[in-house]
């Protein structure tokens, strides 16, 4: 099934696995499978462990069906593929934000994190209250005896 085979996707909040399963022209054990093969995938579960998909959720899917049926990748290669363009949108993101400045080659200037982190401790100085000290070794010491009572 081509791209442009495929059913407009309806202007709803939330989709069931049936109703993924054919607007991408995958049966839904597949898409089961797909959830554990790619991070990206986490449908919201209900009562009964029901699937329920987003909007963006259908639209990665689509993404994952053209490159593993249509481009021909391998689920690894389709995950590694699916990253790179995941990071390229972070990285365009922040060109459009400002966050990456460029020379006047239009080459990337590089961040320096050390640099940034350095000049940040003397703006950001974290410190905690008594109170939120106390707090804390409390769940961590409850959360120390729930771990040490589920051992064997």
């Amino acid at each position: 099934m081509e791209k442009s085979l495929l059913p407009s996707i309806p202007a709803k909040r939330y989709f069931t696995i049936g109703e993924v399963s054919d607007l991408c022209g995958v049966k839904p054990h597949v898409l089961r499978y797909w959830e554990q093969e790619f991070t990206q995938l986490r449908p919201m579960k209900r009562r009964g462990n029901r699937r329920y998909y987003q909007h963006h959720e259908v639209l990665m899917i689509r993404r994952i069906r053209d490159l593993l049926y249509d481009q021909g990748f391998t689920i690894s290669g389709a995950r590694n593929k699916l990253q790179e363009l995941v990071q390229g949108e972070r990285d365009k993101r922040r060109v459009e934000d400002g966050d990456v400045e460029f020379d006047t080659n239009g080459a990337n200037t590089p961040f320096d994190m050390p640099a940034a982190l350095e000049a940040s401790k003397s703006i950001l100085v974290f410190q905690p209250s008594n109170e939120s000290v106390s707090i804390l070794r409390q769940e961590l010491t409850q959360i120390r005896d729930l771990l040490f009572e589920a051992r064997p």
